[in-house]
Formats: C-alpha cells, sequence, structure tokens
C-alpha cells in the first residue's frame, strides 16, 4: 500500500506548477475499491473499473459563497488500478494518468485540456 502512495504522491508533485498552484479544498484519497454506491452514482457496469472519482463542484463553476464550503474529494480505487497494471512502471504511469484526469475534473477541465 506504502508504494502506492508514493506513486499518488509523485503524481501529484509531477503536475505543472501552474495546476498545483489551483489545487485547494479538495482531499485527495486512496480506497482499496468504490462502494457500490459510487458504482451506481457513476453509471458504472458490472464487471468494469472504477479507476478513480472525483466528488464535487468543479472550480469553473464556482459562485458566490463557495468559499464556505466542505472540501471535494478525488479519490483513487487501489485494486482497480493495480488489477489494470502489468508492472510497477504500469501502475505508476495509471496512478499518474488517473490523477491528471481527475484533478481536470476539478479544475473544470478535460483531461486533454489540463495546462502543462
Amino acid at each position: 500500500m506504502r508504494q502506492f502512495e508514493v506513486f499518488v504522491e509523485e503524481a501529484l508533485g509531477g503536475l505543472s506548477s501552474s495546476v498545483r498552484k489551483n489545487i485547494r479544498n479538495v482531499a485527495i484519497c486512496v480506497e482499496e475499491h468504490p462502494s457500490s454506491e459510487q458504482l451506481r452514482e457513476t453509471g458504472t457496469r458490472k464487471g468494469d473499473l472504477l479507476l478513480g472519482l472525483y466528488e464535487g463542484v468543479p472550480e469553473t463553476a464556482w459562485g458566490k459563497g463557495e468559499g464556505q464550503r466542505l472540501p471535494d474529494k478525488i479519490t483513487l480505487f487501489r485494486e482497480s488500478l493495480e488489477l489494470l497494471a502489468r508492472s510497477k512502471e504500469e501502475l505508476k504511469q495509471l496512478v499518474q494518468d488517473t490523477v491528471r484526469h481527475e484533478v481536470a475534473h476539478y479544475l473544470g477541465f478535460e483531461e486533454e485540456d489540463l495546462p502543462g
């Protein structure tokens, strides 16, 4: 488990400084697997894997009064990511890709539009 958390920390550290400075009021969590509620809410079908999940209000949708709210949440699902990876290097890349994807959702971008 500790190695996985290191991969998550490295993925966050590998984001551009312009992206990292905009990450605030969001918890980055690692769970073993998604809950049945998370699977249902995301429409993940039986047999499919949910690698990560952003839950909250994207920064681009914030309005007045958004500063006084609970943190958003980005969750990475360790078991799902490990099932897809065939090596530690591949797991590290999957974690990086998933972190980037979920941070893009948090910032209100599509992954390909995320700066840097």
